[in-house]
């Protein structure tokens, strides 16, 4: 289960219907998908071999399928970042540095958590992510992201073009007078 807190506010969200009411008023879209249809391993391991990660998208394929017809979405994979990743740390530093994408950020927590913040004009979100959240934060809004604690996230990952995902850092003109 989400939440959502409001920097410079004492003001906060959580609960699936609550998260997903506020961050659909700032265009940002929330689902609940649950992970109760995983076995342990599927959901615990962060070794997948590829027919793993195929067995992942394949029990979410009437989700992804709607998702994909009603935003325009063309592909998917599975993402898996822990401890084990090489380069953890270095990675990370990439994702906390503000940046946007030309195509929608939608990440699906198939287990482990991280925090997307996202910087809406003078609006800056920090929406915690758990398993069985998606999110979607749209093409080129300003955002970055860590994982919590736990150190570990994995996700399912979908693009309308996988290159539209590369992260832009500096923040064009025409996006700072919005």
């Amino acid at each position: 289960m989400a939440t959502v807190q409001i920097r410079g506010s004492k003001e906060s969200f959580s609960g699936n219907e609550e998260v997903a009411a506020y961050l659909g008023q700032q265009e940002i879209l929330f689902e609940s998908w649950g992970v109760d249809r995983l076995n342990g391993h599927l959901r615990e391991s962060y070794a997948l071999s590829p027919e793993e990660k195929q067995q992942i998208l394949d029990l979410y394929d009437v989700e992804i399928t709607d998702l994909k017809s009603r935003q325009g979405y063309l592909t998917q994979d599975v993402i898996v970042v822990s401890e084990a990743t090489p380069n953890l740390d270095a990675i990370l530093e990439k994702f906390k540095k503000e940046h946007h994408h030309t195509d929608d950020e939608v990440r699906f927590v198939v287990d482990g958590s991280g925090v997307f913040t996202i910087r809406k004009g003078n609006l800056i979100l920090d929406v915690i992510v758990k398993a069985g959240d998606l999110l979607m934060v749209p093409a080129y809004t300003r955002h970055w992201f860590d994982l919590t604690e736990e150190r570990k996230i994995k996700c399912i990952r979908i693009f309308k073009d996988p290159a539209g995902w590369v992260a832009v850092y500096d923040e064009p003109a025409a996006l700072a007078t919005k």
